[in-house]
């Protein structure tokens, strides 16, 4: 199948008679996304504003394809090393070429499969992107074998938000645990600028501590313009599935996430709105939000997510152990569903045989059909 160069990277395409996706080569990034609802199409991933510029040739290729939601192994920057190697930001998973492996179409399904050798951790990761036809859900697999040893990973879905302040609605599935990170996470003497309070922990989005003094609201956004944040929620473990959901009232879609909270058990809140002033953000970089459903210790990298942390010590894993002879499989649903103009946030995620229901806070519940038993199922 022929590339096709979107948005400064040669891309893969892929599509359903719902979703029109592409997959860039470098970094398996996939974005953009068009979903067909019936009162129009809509895209909600971010795209990098400086996608199509001639980059700095020191530039990470992460940074170089950023886009949409992209599998990171090991997650976060990396900054470092650890037993003697040394990861890039994200993981090679998020920064080298995949490799096409096939694309199957059928009258029901479209499937596209990449796969990538890693180097630095040596071991093979397969990608798998599923469309199903009448659906406007994203079915991703990640496969990690051959690769024995500690590892934290996640998802790293980016969604560009309107640019009409709080106009959007936040929500999450319980949580047992919320923290801001506990480190600063942009320095104004590197022209970069955050607004919450270092590891202040939180129990309510919508009242984190800021470093002024007040609370913020994290539920409704784009909000803060100026400043970067990054928090991280720990979803329960008991429950079938944990879920992420954002409401855009005005556009009258949801944008959800559906996860296993065994295998990623956090989500990291990458609240992004102009608070990087150096190359290649140049305080451009706003209205954006990363939903990022992890296994890891916020953004910190392998070394501080392996070791022993504040949060492991919980009890809250911030990395799994992977075994050469027992391939990882990491299953994620993505998807978009058309509600009223006057819907509320999602208030509580339930399945069914034939799909899921969103129930808001303001409005009738909202049902999507899905197959909701690939959270769990194995690769073929």
């Amino acid at each position: 199948m022929k590339l096709t160069r979107l948005h400064g990277q040669p891309c893969w395409r892929f599509a359903s008679n719902r979703v029109q996706a592409f997959v860039t080569r470098q970094g398996g990034h996939l974005a953009p996304v068009r979903f067909h609802l019936p009162h129009g199409i809509i895209q909600p991933f971010s795209i990098a504003p400086w996608a199509d510029e001639k980059s700095d040739s020191k530039l990470p290729p992460l940074l170089k394809s950023l886009r949409g939601d992209f599998f990171c192994a090991p997650f976060g920057g990396n900054d470092s090393n650890y037993l003697g190697k040394s990861h890039p930001p994200h993981g090679e998973t998020a920064n080298s070429n995949w490799k096409l492996e096939s694309i199957k179409k059928s009258k029901t399904e479209t499937e596209l499969h990449l796969s990538l050798k890693t180097k630095i951790q040596p071991g093979r990761v397969d990608k798998t992107l599923r469309l199903r036809c009448g659906e406007t859900a994203i079915y991703c697999r990640h496969v990690i074998s051959g690769m024995p040893g500690k590892m934290n990973l996640g998802h790293h879905a980016t969604l560009k938000f309107p640019d009409e302040m709080e106009s959007s609605l936040v929500a999450t599935s319980p949580v047992s645990f919320a923290q801001v990170l506990p480190v600063a996470f942009e320095k104004p003497s590197e022209r970069g600028y955050s607004s919450l309070n270092p590891g202040a922990l939180f129990s309510r989005l919508d009242q984190v501590p800021a470093l002024d003094g007040s609370l913020a609201d994290l539920s409704r956004y784009p909000a803060r313009r100026g400043f970067d944040d990054l928090v991280m929620m720990t979803h329960e473990a008991s429950p079938e599935f944990a879920w992420t959901a954002v409401t855009f009232p005005a556009q009258r879609y949801v944008w959800f996430a559906l996860k296993d909270p065994r295998v990623l058990r956090s989500t990291v809140l990458w609240i992004s709105n102009g608070g990087r002033h150096y190359p290649p953000w140049n305080g451009r970089h706003v209205n954006v939000m990363g939903l990022e459903d992890v296994t890891s210790y916020f953004h910190l990298g392998l070394a501080e997510s392996a070791r022993p942390n504040p949060i492991s010590r919980r009890g809250i894993a911030t990395h799994l152990t992977l075994k050469a002879s027992a391939p990882l499989t990491v299953n994620y649903i993505m998807g978009v569903v058309a509600v009223p103009k006057k819907w509320g946030r999602v208030k509580s995620i339930t399945n069914h045989p034939l799909g899921i229901t969103l129930h808001p806070t303001v409005g009738r519940p909202v049902q999507v059909s899905l197959d909701f038993n690939f959270l769990y199922s194995k690769s073929p």
